[in-house]
């Protein structure tokens, strides 16, 4: 399954057949690569909170898996990303830019390999997000992200959607070894990507964001 560049789909995190976070998307490229997606600044999505709208890292783990959830539609304060989805691979790259719109390191995401779905209206790709990170700067030094949460949430493997922390570490340690080698796409590719001016920012989530996740 290949998405057209320019078209509008959803990029969701799915939480043990939940939906954890949803953000339009448009396509940039597709193909035996990956995925390509610009998720512009201002974005409408949505997240997972619970009753007293307090989201997943607001609250100790042992806290949210007794809570009960809904999702609240909200806008995308950080800045414009890139997201690429390599195919077939645990994780995806983010290039993060500054206030200035200037490029400010590559974002590991270390994630099941995304699921596509298209149903004609809407497509889309449901991943689950293993929460360990690693964050690159510009000249390619690293450092892991969010590894207290990861290490909290294993305490709880009857409700945790992270099966293997082992397979976790080894696929960020493999995208680590890309980096420091400067292989792609660590190797400026997209650094300076600019989206068509013709593409706007939703105004609203797209009918059909909130259909039943594809995993």
């Amino acid at each position: 399954m290949r998405f057209e560049p320019g078209r509008l789909v959803v990029h969701r995190n799915v939480r043990r057949g939940r939906i954890g976070w949803v953000r339009p998307a448009r396509v940039v490229s597709d193909d035996e690569r990956g995925l390509l997606l610009w998720v512009a600044e201002g974005s409408p999505v949505a997240g997972e909170v619970t009753e007293a709208g307090l989201g997943m890292r607001a609250v100790p783990f042992a806290e949210w898996i007794t809570s009960s959830y809904r999702l609240a539609e909200g806008r995308w304060n950080g800045p414009p990303l890139l997201k690429f989805l390599p195919t077939g691979a645990a994780h995806s790259v983010w290039w993060f830019r500054d206030a200035q719109g200037r490029f400010a390191g590559w974002y590991v995401n270390l994630e099941e390999s995304g699921v596509r779905w298209d149903d004609g209206r809407l497509a889309g790709v449901d991943i689950v997000d293993q929460d360990l990170d690693v964050w690159v700067r510009p000249d390619r030094t690293w450092e892991w992200k969010d590894e207290e949460e990861f290490v909290e949430r294993l305490a709880f493997p009857e409700h945790y959607w992270v099966p293997d922390e082992a397979a976790v570490r080894a696929e960020g340690k493999r995208v680590i070894a890309l980096a420091e080698a400067g292989e792609f796409p660590f190797d400026g590719t997209w650094c300076d990507f600019v989206p068509p001016a013709q593409w706007r920012t939703p105004g609203r989530l797209p009918d059909g964001w909130d259909r039943p996740p594809a995993r």
